[in-house]
């Protein structure tokens, strides 16, 4: 019988599982086979169990494909974009500088000046520096043993930028 149904001339018979010997429904069981744990029935699939509710407030339009119905090819809204606004200010100024003609007096300080001619104003800035602490105490003590002693006031505050 074994070698029949190997080599496929008997098809062996196949029983429903309800019609299994060993399987015994659990209302044939006692109370306490029930609580033991029995066989558990399988549940229903999902898209049995829900149904697809329809919201009247979005009604589905079938889609035409006939001609000017085609589906619309994504565009660049970067232009409709709210930018931040040191962007946009940024921008603006870029424009503004474009279209308006500057005098040269105010466009000097649009570049920088290069190194000899900074070296140059720095130094003739140095010449007006503001004088120290130390300087000015000098300064005033020199002021007043000239007042102290009678003679006249020479030593006046250095010009500064």
């Amino acid at each position: 019988l074994a070698q029949a149904i190997w080599d496929g001339r008997i098809r062996p018979h196949r029983r429903p599982p309800s019609a299994h010997p060993l399987s015994i429904a659990p209302e044939a069981m006692g109370k306490a086979a029930k609580a033991k744990g029995g066989k558990k029935v399988a549940s229903a699939p999902l898209a049995e169990k829900r149904k697809a509710r329809k919201n009247p407030l979005f009604e589905k339009t079938p889609r035409s494909y006939r001609l000017g119905g085609d589906i619309q090819p994504k565009r660049d809204l970067t232009r409709f974009v709210r930018w931040p606004k040191y962007v946009r200010l940024q921008r603006m100024k870029k424009i503004m500088l474009m279209r308006l003609k500057m005098p040269p007096a105010i466009n000097q300080f649009n570049s920088t000046i290069d190194k000899s001619q900074a070296a140059t104003l720095l130094r003739l800035l140095k010449k007006y520096q503001p004088e120290t602490r130390e300087a000015k105490k000098a300064r005033l003590m020199e002021m007043a043993q000239q007042k102290k002693d009678g003679q006249e006031v020479k030593t006046k505050k250095p010009q500064v930028i």
